[in-house]
């Protein structure tokens, strides 16, 4: 067995042809080359799984054993996810006994990940078998265990299975991190209703856990799907509209919830207060106002933000140039559409930086999407503003059938 082993060890490069030809063995019902290390049979089982021949996976650990080797954890773990995902529970929960009742220490991720197949299979008292097993094993491992496994509950929304995991986990006397608790917020407002998600915002506050900004987007975005703009902006102010560790975020949510229902006496007032607060507007707050500005057909306010954003030396995006060209278009002025644009640097690169969620509330105006459309599928990579317009112009002309040159 010793010499079978150095020779395993001895001929690593063909490790990879001999674990080839072993999968293709397995599959036809043929012997296994016991020249071969633990990854490499793990690796294989994972492969067998994919596959779905759980059998052929069970073979390969038997014929191992047969020729004198004893699996380690990582095959044994390869072997019992094969069976549980390939539904042989009572199979995977033998293997998982033999692993517990081995000096192995199980890993994290496979327990997650076993803990997480029986879960949505229905098997929660199972799931909950494996938890207090690992409790009795290794209580170290529990925490790490039970922030895998409601991360991996939450991201497929499984709301219940999550909800289990956080009362078990804290049952069992593990205080809710920062991490765990955001991440049970963001799945709320992912997978939930309005009304789960906020019960969840409201206890990540009690527990006296500070919102971050992932967290904050993903409550944000749940409001401008459902166009609850007002509720938006409670939710700002509640957070705390002087936070300074988002940047500008909270502040540019709130004017975006006035730019989307065009309060544009509130979208002005509170960006006075923001400046006076002392937050420096960037390229998402000036979008945010010049988007409302060309829908309401607001010239002055718009050439007053491209004034701005100059002075403050805020490079403008394609939508900033989108709010302008819409504005005129929208409004029969195309012959001025050339004075409005002296403002701007039309011998720029085109450029996107502006926040999706602004995107969410207000849209894409033609300009916009026409261009998005035109740089995705033409193979020229260095296209100028005045270029894009110039040639969108000629389309939108010749789609009303105005003529004139730009």
């Amino acid at each position: 067995m010793a010499a079978g082993l150095a020779l395993s060890i001895a001929v690593t490069p063909k490790l990879r042809l001999i674990s080839h030809q072993n999968q293709s063995s397995a599959q036809k019902g043929g012997n296994i080359d016991p020249r071969i290390n633990y990854r490499d049979c793990a690796s294989l089982i994972q492969g067998l799984s994919r596959k779905k021949l759980p059998v052929a996976a069970e073979r390969l650990v038997l014929e191992m054993k047969s020729e004198g080797f004893v699996p380690d954890s990582s095959t044994l773990s390869a072997l019992m996810l094969c069976y549980a995902t390939n539904g042989l529970f009572c199979k995977a929960l033998a293997a998982w006994d033999e692993i517990m009742n081995s000096s192995f220490l199980p890993d994290v991720h496979v327990i997650a990940e076993l803990i997480d197949i029986y879960g949505c299979k229905g098997y929660l008292d199972v799931a909950v078998r494996i938890l207090h097993q690992i409790q009795l094993k290794d209580s170290n491992l529990l925490r790490d265990v039970y922030a895998q496994a409601i991360s991996r509950f939450g991201k497929k929304g499984q709301l219940e299975l999550m909800e289990v995991m956080l009362e078990e986990m804290v049952s069992m006397g593990f205080p809710v991190d920062s991490t765990t608790g955001n991440a049970y917020v963001i799945y709320y407002s992912n997978f939930g209703t309005l009304s789960e998600m906020e019960v969840a915002y409201g206890r990540l506050k009690m527990s006296r856990i500070l919102i971050e900004e992932e967290a904050i987007r993903s409550i944000s975005l749940a409001y401008l799907k459902k166009e609850k703009f007002y509720s938006l902006g409670q939710f700002v102010r509640d957070v705390g509209l002087c936070r300074r560790n988002v940047g500008n975020l909270l502040w540019n949510l709130l004017l975006l919830s006035y730019a989307a229902n065009f309060k544009m006496k509130s979208l002005q007032r509170e960006f006075v207060r923001m400046v006076e607060s002392g937050f420096f507007p960037d390229l998402n707050t000036f979008n945010i106002r010049a988007l409302a500005f060309s829908k309401m057909s607001l010239f002055w306010d718009l050439h007053v933000t491209l004034e701005h954003m100059k002075h403050e030396k805020v490079v403008p995006d394609l939508v900033t140039y989108g709010s302008v060209v819409d504005a005129y278009l929208d409004r029969g002025l195309g012959r001025n559409l050339d004075f409005a644009l002296r403002k701007l640097n039309t011998n720029d690169c085109v450029t996107v930086a502006t926040e999706p969620l602004v995107f969410e509330a207000m849209g894409k105006g033609d300009f916009h999407l026409s261009s998005e459309a035109r740089l995705e599928f033409s193979k020229k990579t260095n296209w100028t503003y005045e270029v894009l317009i110039t040639t969108y112009l000629k389309k939108y002309f010749r789609r009303n059938q105005i003529f004139w040159n730009y």
